[in-house]
């Protein structure tokens, strides 16, 4: 932490050199490292996920603990405020230029790359028994030519990609019945409407957890079944991980509003979780429509 004086707010506060963003680093590297050893059948992959994910959310933890130290020690002014604004806001649209790839990976299988395949040429010399119907497992269709992915069922809309839709929509509503309760200075108010929030997001992940062991045992359908297989875990998953990150970051949110930390005039670290829970909202829509409706 830079010196300043205690009781007046500098002018700027520039941190001193600090450890947390390599040893986040590390982490993430771990996390990655396992997931990728995992997929590919290597047992030990499950440990290096388990400890990255440890170490990185320790990381987190004494990092949000330091800058949370400094906000409430009135090192933070309002130029800060403005910066973290923008901070936020740049991070939210890197991660709608995230799913945009994977949405773009969607689109362009299914209008591109499953046609192509299915054309004269490809048909008649490559595949002779290839059907080009979405989804690829679906009536009719070869899913697999050459016998590389086992007969699998689509996920459909119902019950719980539906009920999670009612879920995620009502949690922003919950979540925004408390912003207004922060507002008006009711941290009690506040404070309820966070934990039903947060509950609800525990929830959501809980009935995605059953949703993919009913694909796995029931449908046979896994990250291996093809591009629809692939496609629909790597939209899906990846949500469910934003949906757990969104899930702490209001925990952390509702831990300081019952330590009284936020005013009505100056609590923007609410308002970030806000804005990203609302996004993560967003994103679900998008995907409720086009992975389990089209």
């Amino acid at each position: 932490m830079s010196a300043a004086t205690p009781g007046v707010t500098p002018y700027y506060f520039v941190p001193a050199p600090s450890r947390h963003p390599v040893m986040a680093a590390f982490g993430l590297f771990l996390v990655i490292l396992g997931a990728g050893q995992w997929v590919n059948g290597h047992g030990w992959g499950a440990y290096s996920l388990a400890a990255g994910l440890v170490w990185w959310l320790a990381t987190l933890f004494f990092w949000f603990r330091d800058s949370i130290g400094e906000s409430e020690s009135g090192q933070y002014s309002e130029r800060v405020d403005v910066s973290y604004r923008w901070s936020m806001s740049w991070f939210i649209f890197s991660e709608v230029m995230f799913f945009a790839a994977f949405f773009g990976a969607l689109y362009w299988a299914r209008v591109y790359s499953v046609p192509m395949l299915g054309d004269i040429d490809h048909r008649e010399i490559l595949w002779p028994d290839f059907r080009a119907v979405w989804p690829s497992g679906g009536t009719g269709s070869t899913a697999s030519p050459a016998d590389t992915v086992e007969p699998f069922r689509v996920m459909g809309p119902w019950p719980i990609p539906t009920i999670n839709t009612a879920i995620l929509l009502t949690s922003g509503a919950t979540l925004t019945i408390a912003h207004h309760a922060v507002i008006a200075g009711q941290r009690s108010k506040a404070i309820a409407w966070m934990w039903l929030t947060v509950l609800l997001g525990i929830t959501f992940v809980g009935f995605q957890a059953y949703e993919y062991i009913h694909a796995y045992r029931d449908l046979n359908l896994k990250l291996t079944s093809g591009i629809y297989g692939s496609t629909f875990f790597m939209l899906t998953g990846f949500h469910g991980f934003h949906v757990f990150v969104g899930m702490l970051m209001l925990v952390f949110i509702t831990l300081r509003l019952m330590k009284g930390h936020f005013t009505p005039e100056r609590h923007f670290g609410f308002e970030g979780a806000a804005w990203y829970w609302h996004f993560v909202d967003v994103v679900w829509l998008g995907l409720y429509f086009l992975v389990y409706w089209l």
